[in-house]
């Protein structure tokens, strides 16, 4: 993929893969491989790629920005619109979520994105219906049968990309998956459509070996897909599987928000820039963001950039220690803030983190934070679920020691020593250099026994951790950090640097109970380990990585460790799986037949959806019984 070429809807790669001969599919991974590395020229609004002497590729991104016609592609071969040059830059460009696809929309303005975390469907209540008052609740209609049907075709789609493996899943696979993501969307299913395109861009970044691919990430993307289509083709009435069009932005009246932390934003698409972070009076949580092309230079830059934000007199350092009071706020479905022209915002002085709904951040005791974030039934939307676990959480602990690159700390609970609350590991947020949440950390391992206040994010996938955005001094004032005044009572981990001067002399903390060697963690020490490995080895490397266990009478496949540690569903579903994936058939003549991907990827899918659910409940463990892991 090359960033400098605009996004391209779904169905304008999918139809430019179709039109080729079955000879011109054979060669279009390493076409689009080598055009991806060719230059861009952009001018008068139209981007061209010169892919020989005789063929040129051009590009005219809609007012979107995005291609979103098949005449928005052109080129100048004699073979075109059916030729190699269209098909392989097309499918060179990033795929272009729905929003791209529509257009910006207006504060009020309803516009289809890439997940279903908005408006639900008009119900009979909110239309003044008559029926509304009755104590029944009407049960939830099924899906139609044309969204039956493209989810069907989108689950055939996806089962034949994950018996393939990240090898053999190249630009034509990911046509058939990119078509039945459209048809999906043609037919009103929102999060179905979000998940195959997430799993487009997972397979692409597998492929080029982007630094910022993660394989878990993918894998989750995956599962996710073939649980929404699975559940949709078997007609599941849950609304939520089908999810709804939501709103970029709404109005949101007047607001009076006090800033709480900034968090710099380094993304391996080469943007970056900073997030502030805010609360209003009433507990709930915005932001204002300023994200652009430019990497981590980008960031370091944004961390004193002014706020596009009413007058644009204040900038995220002074916003995250200040306030604003905002007259005709519009607001996107995750709480960001839009700069419209009918916004107007005024800065007001900015609260500590122990007044108001600051203070509030720090009441709840870490359980019952944590417990709230990780709640959900399976299968409940990603996006949802994203957004909640990325809501911020805070607590007052007192530093144990390191692990690592890690701290260990003790949550203070009123009424008990400092050394016996629950055991917490603290995480960078962000390791890249260019950043300061390294160098604070190391500063502030030197200092066992400081108290600090703590704001950070919940690692879902990790027991017992929080990735800190900023830390402050207890409100007692005792062992704990001496900030400056101008920092306001608050260090940012990623922008502002801890001196020596800002932590009391390692003589005046005082001894805390260490925690010995380096506690175990329950998630990384469980034998599951060995079905994540196979779940992980379906995506990445197919359907004959994963048969490999069952064809050495499965001395492979670790179901004996499993079954003997007390895991047997895991062990056989491992044991499923294997023999699945080696399953093959027969024609009438005896000759062996292509193997069945619909019954491998149920088996798959029931494996992947064990393994999170149990993997989930170890992580809950960890925060609730601090016994798993002291």
């Amino acid at each position: 993929m090359n960033a400098e070429l605009p996004p391209v809807a779904p169905e304008v790669v999918a139809a430019a893969v179709e039109g080729l001969t079955a000879r011109l599919r054979k060669k279009l991974d390493a076409a689009i491989e080598s055009y991806a590395a060719l230059p861009v020229t952009a001018a008068g609004g139209a981007v061209r790629v010169r892919c020989g002497e005789d063929a040129e590729v051009t590009l005219t991104p809609g007012p979107s920005g995005a291609v979103t016609d098949a005449a928005q592609a052109v080129c100048g071969c004699l073979l075109a619109p059916r030729c190699l040059h269209r098909a392989a830059v097309l499918g060179a460009c990033p795929v272009a979520d729905a929003e791209a696809r529509t257009g910006p929309a207006g504060p009020a303005e309803e516009d289809e994105q890439d997940g279903s975390d908005g408006p639900g469907p008009m119900t009979p209540d909110s239309q003044g219906d008559p029926a509304a008052d009755s104590d029944e609740t009407p049960a939830p209609a099924p899906p139609t049968p044309a969204q039956v049907t493209a989810a069907a075709g989108l689950w055939a789609a996806a089962a034949a990309v994950l018996a393939a493996g990240v090898p053999a899943a190249g630009a034509v696979p990911q046509a058939e998956l990119l078509r039945a993501a459209h048809t999906a969307r043609l037919a009103g299913l929102h999060r179905a459509e979000a998940a195959a395109l997430r799993v487009v861009r997972g397979l692409r970044g597998a492929r080029a070996r982007h630094d910022g691919h993660r394989l878990a990430d993918l894998v989750a993307n995956v599962r996710e897909l073939l649980l929404t289509t699975g559940l949709l083709a078997a007609a599941d009435p849950d609304p939520d599987l089908v999810g709804t069009a939501r709103r970029a932005y709404r109005p949101g009246g007047g607001l009076r928000v006090h800033g709480v932390c900034r968090e710099p934003v380094i993304a391996a698409t080469g943007y970056g820039g900073v997030v502030t972070h805010l609360v209003s009076e009433d507990g709930r949580w915005f932001s204002v963001a300023d994200v652009r092309p430019g990497g981590p230079a980008r960031a370091r830059g944004a961390a004193t950039a002014s706020v596009a934000l009413g007058s644009g007199t204040l900038d995220h350092a002074r916003l995250s220690r200040g306030g604003l009071l905002i007259s005709g706020a519009t607001l996107s479905p995750d709480g960001r803030l839009g700069s419209g022209k009918g916004v107007r915002a005024t800065p007001v002085p900015g609260l500590s983190w122990t007044s108001g709904p600051l203070a509030a951040l720090f009441a709840r005791p870490l359980s019952e934070a944590v417990a709230a974030r990780l709640a959900g039934p399976a299968g409940r939307d990603p996006e949802r679920s994203e957004q909640a676990a990325r809501e911020l959480i805070g607590c007052d602990v007192v530093l144990v020691g390191a692990a690592g690159d890690q701290l260990l700390a003790r949550e203070l609970t009123p009424g008990r020593p400092d050394g016996e609350g629950l055991l917490v590991r603290l995480s960078p947020a962000n390791g890249h250099p260019d950043l300061a949440h390294t160098a604070n950390f190391r500063r502030l391992a030197s200092r066992p026994g400081l108290r600090l206040r703590v704001l950070g994010r919940l690692d879902p996938d990790r027991a017992a951790t929080l990735r800190p955005l900023a830390v402050g001094p207890v409100p007692d004032g005792e062992s704990t950090l001496r900030l400056p005044p101008e920092w306001q009572g608050h260090a940012d981990l990623g922008y502002d640097r801890i001196q020596g001067a800002h932590v009391p002399p390692p003589e005046e903390l005082p001894a805390v109970g260490g925690v010995g060697a380096v506690p175990p963690d329950p998630l990384a020490q469980a034998p599951l380990w060995r079905l994540r490995r196979l779940v992980e080895v379906a995506v990445s490397g197919g359907r004959r990585a994963v048969a490999e266990p069952a064809r050495d009478g499965g001395r492979g496949d670790g179901g004996a460790a499993l079954r003997r540690t007390g895991f047997r569903a895991a062990a056989d579903l491992s044991a499923a799986l294997s023999a699945e994936a080696d399953r093959r058939g027969r024609d009438v003549f005896g000759r062996t037949a292509e193997a069945d991907p619909d019954r491998y990827a149920r088996a798959w899918l029931a494996a992947a959806v064990y393994l999170t659910g149990t993997e989930r409940a170890l992580v809950q463990a960890t925060w609730e019984h601090e016994e798993a892991h002291a």
